[in-house]
């Protein structure tokens, strides 16, 4: 290639996380012109020419008060495809949040499977490589994608963070459903590797149908101990609400959470007004949102330097750092 550095793009919103991400691999963010037309088209080009270079396009793919998800989608596609068509010699998307990734099997007749359709979009595009962090269904992820997907885990960050303020208390580990076991178990065992002990781990049960969170069921002794509920996503907070209140009733000594992406939609504010949870770990993700209503609970880990390091090993064709299988 003829670019011994990578160029690293990055589009409105997602720009100042990109940014970190390029201040920790020690390049500046590629420019690019970003125009919108009265009739709401626009159009976006590279300012830098990208013939022959590794190229890295950031984007989160979540909605906020200046873009819907699918404005920010279409923006994604037409500027890798721009990226393509000028000659560069690899084009990877870094997602650090994937729209539609939870919709990725038909749960009732006639459902689409979203994240199929956005792999194939992207990969239309002529985009070579996906990155993305810590999506709903590793394996789903995987597999939606005919190019090479590459699942970034947050774990590693989030644990350091819990075990700073958990310090030596006897833990357990708790999955919110059963679809988060595989999570749940990954980040006990990460935690161990810090400590003498191994954590437990409980689950509980939930069914969610059209809206509509039910199950009561709990398995697991969090009594006396720090119930660390780990999730992928916090959106509407009624899940770790449910989580967290059925640890208090069971005894468990505190209870915190860990949340890779702080989506906080509508109805969230109850994370907040609920004293059940003690402390909220999230990553920077997506940007920040409801801060008003955090209370001083929630914990922002940077996952910048995590992402500069795999788009590092990636550019060098290195094992990527940190990561394990699930």
């Amino acid at each position: 290639m003829a670019h011994e550095q990578p160029l690293l793009f990055a589009i409105g919103a997602s720009e100042p996380f990109a940014r970190g991400v390029g201040e920790a691999l020690g390049i500046a963010l590629a420019p690019v012109e970003e125009r919108t037309f009265e009739d709401g088209e626009h159009k976006l080009r590279p300012l830098v020419g990208v013939r022959d270079a590794d190229v890295y396009l950031l984007h989160a793919l979540h909605g906020d008060a200046q873009q819907s998800v699918n404005d920010k989608l279409c923006r994604l596609l037409f500027l890798a495809a721009t990226l393509r068509d000028h000659g560069a010699a690899r084009v990877t998307v870094v997602c650090p949040y994937l729209a539609y990734a939870r919709k990725d099997r038909r749960t009732k007749p006639g459902d689409p499977v979203t994240m199929r359709y956005v792999a194939q979009l992207v990969e239309s595009m002529g985009v070579d490589r996906f990155v993305a962090l810590d999506v709903h269904n590793p394996a789903a992820y995987e597999n939606a994608f005919r190019v090479p997907a590459v699942h970034v885990h947050a774990r590693e960050p989030l644990a350091a963070a819990v075990l700073a303020h958990v310090g030596h208390a006897e833990m357990v580990v708790v999955s919110p459903d059963a679809g988060g076991a595989k999570r749940a178990e990954a980040f006990r065992r990460l935690l161990a590797c810090s400590r003498d002990d191994l954590p437990g781990l409980a689950f509980v049960e939930k069914h969610r149908s059209e809206g509509l969170v039910t199950g009561g069921r709990f398995a697991g002794d969090v009594a006396g101990r720090v119930a660390v509920i780990v999730d992928d996503l916090v959106a509407s907070g009624t899940t770790l609400v449910r989580a967290a209140q059925a640890c208090r009733e069971r005894g468990a000594a505190g209870v915190v959470a860990v949340a890779t992406h702080g989506v906080f939609a509508a109805g969230a504010q109850q994370l907040f007004r609920e004293p059940v949870l003690d402390r909220l770990f999230i990553t920077d993700s997506v940007g920040p949102r409801m801060r008003e209503a955090w209370d001083g609970r929630v914990d922002v880990v940077s996952v910048q330097p995590l992402l500069a390091g795999v788009l590092r090993a990636l550019h060098h064709g290195e094992a990527l750092p940190g990561q394990v299988a699930d």
